[in-house]
């Protein structure tokens, strides 16, 4: 509670972190099939950079186990286990699309939330509280897709590259998987902070907006 300039009480409410991880959970459940399409995006993209980073990795150990010449491949590139150029360029272009899509759904969000969040804030709700539930949002959706599509992406590449090398890529198990597992966690880490910062915009717009002229908005 503040006391104001002219002698006025202005009192504004600062809920809990844990409350804010609460409404952030209720908000993906009543919109679930909006969120399940963001998740989506940040879930090919996670999976398409695992599946890279990983295809690699199991190339360099399988060309170690047999060598160059009996790993079939007609990528050079490939062959000894490096990523190429053009791949490092289409995981920046997937991840990109990813952050954009998720401004996109953000900022469709806010819009179809403007009494809720006036209401919040005529209720006294802080700038900073409304910025934490969408960074929230965006932050689970984010984790949530990145954990499924490491998992995707390395299952992919998996039976892709026993197609390819038999059964000697479970024998080479052992040699590659602490280096995938790092990527995993890696991509996990990515697909949350680039969901947080594809939020970032739609959050802040969504705390400045006045509360009256929020009420006022025909949804």
């Amino acid at each position: 509670m503040a006391q104001g300039a002219k002698g006025e009480i202005r009192s504004q409410i600062e809920l809990p972190f844990t409350e804010a991880i609460r409404i952030s959970f209720q908000s993906l459940r009543i919109r679930f099939w909006r969120s399940m399409i963001t998740t989506a995006g940040i879930l090919l993209g996670i999976a398409f950079f695992v599946a890279v980073l990983s295809g690699a990795e199991i190339t360099r150990v399988m060309v170690e186990r047999r060598g160059s010449q009996a790993v079939i491949t007609a990528i050079d590139d490939v062959q000894t286990g490096r990523i190429s150029a053009q791949q490092i360029w289409l995981i920046v272009m997937s991840l990109i699309v990813c952050v954009v899509g998720i401004a996109n759904s953000m900022l469709m969000a806010v819009t179809e939330r403007f009494r809720e969040i006036g209401t919040m804030k005529c209720l006294g709700a802080l700038n900073k509280f409304v910025v934490e539930l969408f960074l929230l949002e965006s932050g689970f959706q984010g984790l949530a897709g990145a954990v499924i599509g490491a998992f995707v992406g390395f299952i992919s590449i998996m039976l892709l590259n026993l197609k390819d090398y038999g059964l000697d890529v479970f024998l080479g198990f052992p040699q590659y998987i602490l280096r995938v597992l790092m990527y995993m966690g890696i991509a996990c880490i990515l697909g949350m902070v680039l969901a947080v910062i594809g939020a970032a915009g739609p959050a802040y717009r969504a705390a400045q907006l006045p509360p009256a002229e929020a009420m006022r908005v025909e949804v």
